[in-house]
């Protein structure tokens, strides 16, 4: 069965960085679009960042672009979300998501926190 497991949040302070992971098996992998979604208290899912299958497009919500890069490696099934000049509201539950025939696939996400 298709499985994503997220890690790497934690809690940083205002301008720090973190690297979130996602493990991606039950699929092929390098076939799909891939994406990060980020889920704040009291807030609806927000997209954040997708890749394409090959990894040679990239996507992101303008209130992170230049600050976070997504990459993703078809060899190790992983996709990454690269997080620098982290904002206090950068804080939320980051989700790793795939698509597949119309369904939405998520992880248990992982927490971020951002301190001021």
């Amino acid at each position: 069965q298709v499985q994503l497991v997220e890690s790497g949040g934690g809690l940083v302070q205002a301008g720090g960085a973190l690297r979130l992971s996602c493990a991606a098996s039950g699929f092929t992998f390098s076939s799909y679009i891939m994406s990060w979604y980020r889920q704040a208290p009291g807030k609806e899912r927000e997209l954040v960042a997708t890749i394409t299958s090959g990894g040679d497009s990239t996507n992101y919500a303008d209130s992170v672009k230049g600050r976070f890069t997504i990459s993703r490696d078809n060899a190790k099934n992983t996709v990454y979300l690269q997080m620098n000049s982290l904002k206090p509201e950068d804080t939320a539950v980051y989700y790793c998501n795939v698509r597949i025939r119309l369904i939405m696939r998520w992880g248990q996400g992982t927490q971020v926190t951002v301190s001021s």
